[in-house]
């Protein structure tokens, strides 16, 4: 029997927790800096709680208008506070309903940026161990950040089972067209390989190594719970469990 951790960033104002949250083991809620608010942090807390769903924070850039997708020019200082602003916010809604943040998971360009950059891959790190050394950190494989949390925070591995990869393991730029993997059959087709085979098959048709924890079905994609409706039907008759 095989094991994954399905997560999805949500909160983000689509508006489509409700479906989502019972096909998932995790999610990861704007904290109100690129998408979100008050109301929509209680409410997708709320159907965490009820679905069963760990409960982590998305932050990202205060931006949003570019919904966190572009680098800002920020103070350190000033990114620093921001991350620790969002994050003690998830943090302290879901303690007020006697829950527990499990994870930080960060959101957009500021996640491809730690992936590739030291200084930003330890600030989001000091910052999670700041405010609570047992969070899990939710990292990209071969990553500036996963190799950096190493000692200092448990991390889980993620794969993105909606977006292409290239060979370096960064991901295919939106602005391509093939970059967001819309149909559920090859979503499926997609991550199979990867959780059996510990294998990724990259835009090119390479097939690398790729060790994963969790796979994330974006919130925002259209097609986000068709999606995910067939990785459970299609996870269960390859034997593998979502956990």
């Amino acid at each position: 029997m095989y094991h994954i951790d399905i997560n999805s960033d949500v909160g983000e104002g689509v508006g489509n927790e409700a479906q989502l949250l019972p096909l998932l083991s995790s999610c990861n809620i704007a904290c109100g800096a690129h998408a979100g608010d008050a109301n929509t942090i209680q409410h997708t807390i709320q159907l965490a709680i009820k679905n069963n769903v760990k409960i982590g924070a998305h932050p990202g850039y205060p931006d949003k208008e570019n919904f966190g997708r572009l680098v800002l020019d920020m103070t350190t200082t000033d990114l620093r506070n921001s991350l620790k602003e969002q994050i003690q916010t998830v943090k302290n809604f879901a303690e007020r309903q006697h829950q527990k943040l499990h994870h930080v998971k960060v959101h957009g360009a500021l996640y491809n940026l730690a992936a590739v950059d030291i200084t930003i891959a330890k600030l989001v790190i000091d910052v999670v161990q700041e405010i609570d050394d047992q969070l899990v950190l939710y990292v990209p494989y071969q990553s500036v950040i996963q190799r950096a949390a190493e000692g200092a925070l448990q991390t889980k591995v993620e794969g993105f089972a909606d977006r292409r990869y290239h060979n370096d393991y960064t991901l295919v730029s939106r602005s391509k067209p093939d970059a967001v993997i819309h149909n559920a059959k090859e979503v499926l087709a997609h991550i199979i390989p990867m959780i059996k085979d510990q294998q990724l098959i990259t835009s090119t048709n390479e097939k690398l190594p790729f060790q994963i924890d969790t796979l994330c079905v974006h919130g925002d994609t259209p097609s986000a719970f068709q999606i995910l409706t067939e990785i459970h039907q299609g996870l269960k008759s390859h034997q593998i469990q979502i956990y």
